[in-house]
């Protein structure tokens, strides 16, 4: 591939990955109820965020996966995406999201944030969206994955950000954000709300580092060390 195609579709990549996709394939109630959701969503995590006093724990590891080049590859259990989007506002993090009615309203409103939105082509899912993810990459973005999401199983963390790390060479980084009060939702993955004016505690754990020529068994151990470290950062 020349450079120039190269660069012309990273740009490409960028520009779809911070704008709002085109709606017209959903009816139009979909289409009113997406937007109604993007906002509702934009507007909660805005107000009750702006609230929250944050106790941050460990930011070394996150300037140990910054150093020399490196964009971390950022991980966290699906149900504390309240207050991870409000926490790592206007990074211009791309997070994974699902071609569907629920992805396209969380792609809305993390833009709202300053984030991106990877969601691959239509035809190819989650494949395509890796794509996008590792040209995003390449072109200079910070990635993160809800590790278990879109549809669980809850808290089980999958292979996605550690094949990220291998086909990048950046590392991934596990964080966990709780708050001191927190309401859960009925969902899947049983989402943390905050209330209002709680104390939230940030931890980071040390970055995670994938050789390139990492094989199965090897990548296993990685997503089991990741496993781990998300379980121990909740023990906290």
């Amino acid at each position: 591939m020349s450079s120039v195609t190269a660069e012309t579709k990273s740009k490409s990549s960028i520009d779809r990955a911070y704008t709002f996709a085109d709606l017209s394939g959903y009816s139009f109630k979909e289409r009113v109820m997406i937007r109604a959701a993007d906002l509702a969503f934009f507007l909660a995590i805005k107000l009750i965020g702006s609230t929250v006093k944050f106790e941050v724990n460990g930011w070394e590891n996150w300037e140990a996966a910054s150093r020399d080049g490196k964009i971390p590859i950022y991980t966290f259990w699906h149900d504390r995406i309240f207050l991870s989007i409000y926490f790592w506002q206007r990074r211009g993090i791309v997070v994974m999201t699902s071609r569907s009615f629920d992805g396209e309203y969380i792609a809305r409103f993390i833009q709202r944030f300053g984030a991106g939105a990877a969601r691959g082509s239509s035809t190819r899912g989650a494949t395509g969206a890796f794509v996008e993810m590792v040209r995003l990459m390449r072109a200079g973005c910070a990635t993160a994955f809800t590790i278990d999401g879109p549809r669980g199983p809850r808290h089980v963390a999958k292979m996605g950000a550690v094949l990220l790390a291998k086909k990048t060479g950046n590392p991934v980084l596990p964080f966990t954000i709780t708050a001191e009060k927190f309401w859960n939702t009925k969902s899947w993955d049983r989402a943390q709300i905050p209330k209002p004016c709680s104390r939230a505690s940030v931890w980071i754990a040390p970055p995670i580092f994938v050789p390139p020529d990492a094989d199965d068994a090897e990548l296993q151990a990685k997503r089991d060390e990741l496993q781990r470290s998300l379980d121990n950062l909740d023990k906290r």
